[in-house]
């Protein structure tokens, strides 16, 4: 993992990301998924390329149900983008950089 995507938890989830005082994208993922697998040097790549505008996170489904569970992610890999303590976009499965940007560019800082 890249010097710009940070683990994030159940325990650190709420200082991490919603109190950031940027926008945060999180990678919803699992060690056995294969598409999240596709789909994380994608997350470093808009995390290097974006790094002052996002941070960007990544928190294993399972070991952190309760995050999980509270955002309703169903299917993996989901990227939630969070601003303000609020989800503000949220796209489910593997997708290549440019949909994943067309998704979350409208929402970066500024």
């Amino acid at each position: 993992m890249s010097d710009n995507v940070i683990q994030v938890s159940d325990g650190d989830f709420e200082a991490e990301v919603l109190g950031s005082d940027r926008p945060v994208l999180v990678d919803f993922w699992a060690e056995w998924c294969v598409p999240c697998h596709m789909v994380s040097p994608v997350i470093e790549e808009i995390a290097r390329d974006h790094a002052k505008e996002l941070k960007a996170a990544k928190l294993n489904v399972d070991d952190n149900p309760e995050t999980t569970k509270k955002y309703a992610v169903m299917s993996i890999p989901t990227l939630i983008v969070f601003k303000d303590g609020k989800e503000l976009a949220r796209v489910v499965g593997a997708r290549g950089k440019d949909a994943i940007l067309r998704e979350i560019q409208p929402h970066l800082a500024a």
